[in-house]
């Protein structure tokens, strides 16, 4: 028996973007208990890299109440079954408008273990040229700018870069470099 057990499954709430069940459990010990999960689709994120600095995206975060600065990236409903590389390409264009000749896969992932099951994939993107950004609509007040990488890190040390994604990709960065 699998450490937690499925038993029943039911859908809470369901859209485009994610499903939350709620799903009936049996432990190891058989007691019984109940899991509310959260399925998003795969997101990819995206370092974009000169060589000496990297492009970062500034949005506000409506379930934080917070502008916050980020790598980018994100999931699309559409590419569900696309490839990782796929979806970084078109998270790049999307939200700074820069085409990459290089998506180099560092390593995965996982959102929220405990509550979702969504992962993700950490590219760092090379061979950069600047281009439009084709932003979606909710994506409007987004900006973005170039940091060198000690201005990556300082914000990172101070508090103004908190995206877990965003410094746990930066760490998957640095491993590639050892």
């Amino acid at each position: 028996m699998p450490f937690i057990e499925c038993v029943a499954s039911r859908e809470i709430y369901r859209n485009r973007w994610l499903v939350i069940r709620e799903d009936d459990i049996r432990r190891p010990d058989g007691s019984l208990g109940i899991y509310a999960v959260v399925d998003k689709p795969t997101y990819a994120l995206v370092m974009p890299y000169d060589g000496s600095r990297f492009r970062l995206v500034e949005q506000f975060r409506y379930p934080l109440g917070a502008r916050r600065w980020e790598f980018p990236q994100g999931s699309a409903p559409d590419l569900v079954d696309a490839e990782p590389t796929r979806l970084a390409e078109r998270e790049l264009r999307e939200e700074t408008g820069l085409r990459a000749t290089s998506f180099e896969a560092l390593g995965q992932l996982d959102v929220a273990a405990g509550m979702s099951s969504q992962r993700g994939w950490v590219f760092l993107a090379t061979g950069i040229a600047e281009g439009e950004s084709d932003r979606e609509h909710e994506e409007q007040d987004m900006r973005s700018e170039w940091f060198s990488r000690e201005d990556v890190e300082q914000m990172m040390r101070t508090g103004v870069i908190v995206d877990a994604q965003s410094i746990a990709a930066y760490g998957l960065f640095l491993l590639r470099e050892r």
